[in-house]
């Protein structure tokens, strides 16, 4: 019999939970969700990232709405639950709906702590726990004006690094001597203010706030010694409490949190609790970590399995901070029962502080070399004795037996149950366990069947040495490779860069991001012109001189330096009236070849380069615009006559495919992009080969993607079925823009779906619509800026690029 199961949050404890019980026991509960915010569960540990504009919201959601209409659960968004009933097991919203429960599922966080000096409540106050929090702030950097955080551990640093990163002037007010002093010795705080600082944050320690000052808004803070800071946004972040003012009005036993048991049930054995607002074993927690068990333990209660139980361990830290690498896990008090290792080197910023008792580690602090950091935690887990490698250890795993071992060769000398993610408490043999059962070949496939690296991100690099040393030759590290020599960045890195950092010139990414070379290398111009492109359409001017000779002319050149043009015919359908022209070109220009090509345009070849501006006025006078043969960016929509002609024919193809590449021409892409649409099953225009395909049936429109049929020939992917040419659009046009911002310059779409994942793409597009419309919304505004024609530019003087070779950077005067 189903039960009813509600939930009063939807933070991302319960959003584990929920996964682990449709595993364990599906069927079995009729589910519904009261969220107080408007919106589906997302990843709150990235909000720095999106702060910083390192991320957007849309990256951070872990269960868009496909989600739970897929599992069949009700979600109440913007329902904030105001009392529970528990004679008669009901719940009720502040919106007065209320709902009855089998069991009861309490998931309600915490709330910011708000220090009560004399203008707390002022307009330009803000906390930092949600995306509503975030969103104000990122409203208030608009104004470029001065930030003061109060609160210098882990959230307040990260607040002031995004802040500071949106243009603010930022500073940090801590009461404590040294920053995250819970977290870190003074000498690892040291060097954290040090490189805070370097990113132009101001850091004022021993600051004890007296009072925020302002006529109706903020002006300031005054300080005890009566130091006053200029402010005009103030953002609280020195700590949280358990939010069980709702458990405890409901008659649930609650101390610091709402007291649970280790199967996580409360004093009501028809209630669990879960989350920040629990206590557990006396403690409460704000890692995701030991939430992510608590998720996990009441799941399996909720499933019938008595004797899971929750059991503490300590949680790493960790800062969200690009650039800033620091670990910390345990005790590292001083004591007379303690010895300490510590290894310092000035000049690299490195700081190393093992902390022993009984010749076993109790604590570990790390500060700009980390990657020790999960053998270190390995060990003290396991208690293990290092008497025999005391004097080494410090210098960690690949220093032990006597002779350095590479750090592919420190990895593979991990044990299969040593932790690699803290956050999700995944260890190795889980990680290269299933790579080999699912034959898993991306991060991100790994990231969706383990969970390993898919929340913080920062054990990613650990994963993807467990991923070369499992899959060997058959993997592809490109995500881990540099982009070129220039560089020690890979293409995501600094896709991530130029947004995070706000950069829209060549030279600015090259300064900021340390480029090795003066001007860059023929591989990395190209792709960092296309970034700025697809980044920053109306503020980012097209560098010519950047392209490859084929898009810097706009035409295609041929092995003996003449030049072929291809004038785009919309669908492949054309008239006497554009066929007479091409035929005059070919005539006066003495062309000497004339092909149909496989997308159904005429290719007119061996033009020679100074007739080019006169061929393409001729053909403009007809109405030809640049078919774009040559672009990495839409080249054709292939159609057959589909329902018009054909008596098979179940849509108009026709006309679908030359809506499509109207609303999408001039539009450029990672690398090139050809289409198709098939009026029927027959698929006469191949569409099931291309990188978006449609094929027409009776109910609508099948929409494919990821086929290849060149160097690499395979089959497309289905995305879905739609019914409507504009759903269709819609879906085609999301595709396409969510390639433009997720691939590598040069990688088809084929390999960047297979990379990012076909579930995740599909999960993207068909089942979260307000994902897709964004998406959709972006392309529409990058269209404003690229939808002109190349050829009728030139001849009318409007570009001014003159046709020369980039010798400047080492450009050959070839087709790539």
């Amino acid at each position: 019999m189903t039960e009813k199961l509600v939930i009063i949050g939807n933070g991302m404890a319960p959003g584990r939970m929920l996964e682990h019980l449709f595993e364990k026991a599906p069927g079995q509960f009729d589910v519904t969700i009261f969220n107080a915010e408007p919106r589906v569960n997302y990843d709150r540990i990235m909000l720095s990232p999106v702060l910083s504009g390192e991320k957007t919201f849309e990256e951070i959601v872990i269960h868009g709405d496909g989600w739970y209409v897929a599992n069949g659960v009700t979600l109440y968004k913007g329902h904030k639950i105001v009392a529970i009933d528990r004679a008669a097991r009901t719940v009720t919203s502040d919106h007065g709906v209320t709902e009855s429960y089998d069991r009861l599922v309490i998931a309600t966080g915490s709330v910011p702590f708000i220090i009560p000096v004399p203008g707390h409540d002022l307009p330009g106050v803000l906390s930092y726990r949600d995306l509503d929090d975030v969103q104000a702030m990122l409203l208030a950097a608009q104004s470029r004006a001065k930030a003061v955080v109060i609160g210098g551990g882990l959230l307040g640093l990260e607040a002031a690094a995004g802040l500071s990163m949106q243009g603010m002037d930022v500073t940090v007010l801590h009461v404590m001597p040294t920053l995250m002093e819970r977290q870190l010795d003074p000498a690892a705080g040291y060097l954290l203010q040090k490189a805070v600082e370097e990113r132009g944050i101001k850091v004022m320690t021993k600051a004890n706030t007296k009072a925020i000052v302002g006529n109706g808004k903020v002006e300031g803070i005054e300080l005890a010694d009566g130091t006053i800071v200029p402010a005009t946004l103030v953002v609280m972040a020195v700590g949280i409490r358990p939010n069980a003012a709702l458990a405890k009005d409901a008659g649930l036993t609650v101390n610091r949190g709402i007291v649970v048991d280790a199967g996580m049930q409360t004093s009501d054995p028809d209630i669990f609790a879960l989350g920040e607002c629990a206590e557990v074993g006396g403690q409460v927690y704000g890692l995701v970590a030991p939430l992510y068990e608590m998720a996990r333990v009441t799941a399996a209660r909720l499933a019938g399995e008595e004797g899971t139980g929750f059991v503490h361990s300590d949680t790493p830290t960790k800062l969200k901070v690009t650039g800033i690498d620091l670990f910390s896990l345990g005790d590292f008090a001083d004591g007379d029962d303690r010895q300490e290792i510590v290894l310092r080197d000035a000049s690299a910023g490195v700081y190393k502080r093992l902390v022993l008792k009984d010749n076993r580690i109790i604590g570990t602090v790390l500060y700009g070399e980390t990657a020790d950091g999960a053998w270190f935690n390995d060990l003290k887990k396991k208690g293990t004795d290092i008497s025999e490698m005391r004097e080494t250890l410090i210098f960690g795993q690949a220093y032990q037996g006597g002779s350095p071992l590479d750090p592919m060769a420190a990895v593979a000398a991990l044990p299969d149950d040593a932790e690699i993610c803290g956050c999700n408490g995944v260890c190795k043999g889980k990680i290269t366990g299933t790579i080999t059962a699912r034959r898993l070949t991306s991060l991100d496939d790994v990231r969706a069947h383990t969970k390993a690296s898919a929340s913080c991100g920062s054990c990613t690099g650990l994963v993807e040495k467990l991923m070369v040393l499992t899959l060997g030759d058959t993997y592809n590290p490109a995500a881990v490779q540099p982009m070129c020599s220039c560089t020690t960045l890979g293409h995501d890195e600094v896709r991530r860069l130029i947004k995070a950092k706000g950069l829209k010139a060549i030279p600015a990414v090259m300064q900021e991001l340390e480029w090795k070379t003066s001007c860059g290398c023929a591989k990395c111009r190209p792709a960092l012109n296309y970034y700025l492109v697809a980044d920053w359409p109306d503020e980012y001017a097209d560098d010519y001189q950047s392209r490859f000779i084929n898009e810097r002319v706009h035409a295609n050149i041929q092995k003996d330096g003449t030049y072929s043009v291809v004038p785009r015919m919309w669908g492949g359908v054309t008239n006497s009236h554009e066929l007479r022209a091409i035929a005059d070109v070919v005539d006066k220009f003495d062309i000497p070849m004339v092909k149909v090509t496989g997308g159904q345009r005429i290719d007119m070849l061996g033009i020679r380069k100074e007739d080019l501006p006169a061929v393409w006025a001729d053909l403009g006078q007809a109405g030809f615009v640049s078919g774009h043969a040559y672009a990495k960016g839409l080249r054709t929509v292939k159609t057959c006559v589909g329902s018009d002609w054909c008596r098979f024919g179940t849509q108009d193809s026709t006309g679908l495919g030359i809506r499509i590449e109207k609303f999408m021409w001039g539009s450029w892409t990672p690398a090139k992009v050809k289409m198709a649409v098939s009026g029927c099953p027959r698929n006469c225009s191949e569409a099931t080969c291309k990188d978006v395909g449609v094929i027409c049936v009776d109910s609508g429109f099948e929409i494919h993607f990821a086929g290849a049929a060149g160097l690499d020939i395979k089959g497309t992917e289905v995305l879905g079925q739609v019914k409507t040419e504009d759903e269709a659009l819609e879906h085609i046009v999301a595709l396409t823009q969510m390639y433009r911002e997720q691939g590598r310059y040069l990688e088809r779409i084929y390999k960047w779906a297979k990379r990012v994942g076909l579930d995740e793409i599909r999960r993207q597009i068909m089942d979260d619509g307000e994902k897709r419309r964004a998406y959709y919304e972006r392309f529409v505004f990058s269209q404003k800026f690229a939808q002109v024609d190349p050829w009728s530019e030139r001849v009318s003087g409007k570009d001014k690029h003159e046709f020369r070779p980039m010798a400047s950077v080492g450009f050959a005067e070839a087709a790539e």
